[in-house]
């Protein structure tokens, strides 16, 4: 699914100190998106969340993506990878 395809549509917006956070709703997928931009800085960054966590991540942007990031990943090569047990005898 690409998210940049699909026309967004602005559920809710904020602005604080040069911090604009965005809240979309990509109808293309079905799928929510948190947008914020610093514009002091010049940073942006983009996170797709799930429906029961939107407002949550739409009013802190910076923990969710923390916490996202903090979450473990598994490589599906190393899962498929299952060393051979000898069998018990």
């Amino acid at each position: 699914m690409s998210l940049g395809s699909s026309q967004a549509r602005e559920l809710a917006a904020r602005e604080s100190g040069g911090i604009h956070v965005l809240l979309l709703w990509h109808p293309d997928g079905n799928a929510l998106t948190v947008s914020v931009e610093d514009t002091r800085a010049g940073d942006r960054f983009r996170l797709a969340v799930a429906p029961d966590r939107a407002l949550d991540a739409f009013y802190h942007p910076f923990a969710y993506a923390a916490q996202r990031l903090r979450e473990p990943t598994i490589n599906v090569k190393e899962e498929e990878h299952v060393p051979h047990q000898a069998p018990k005898q």
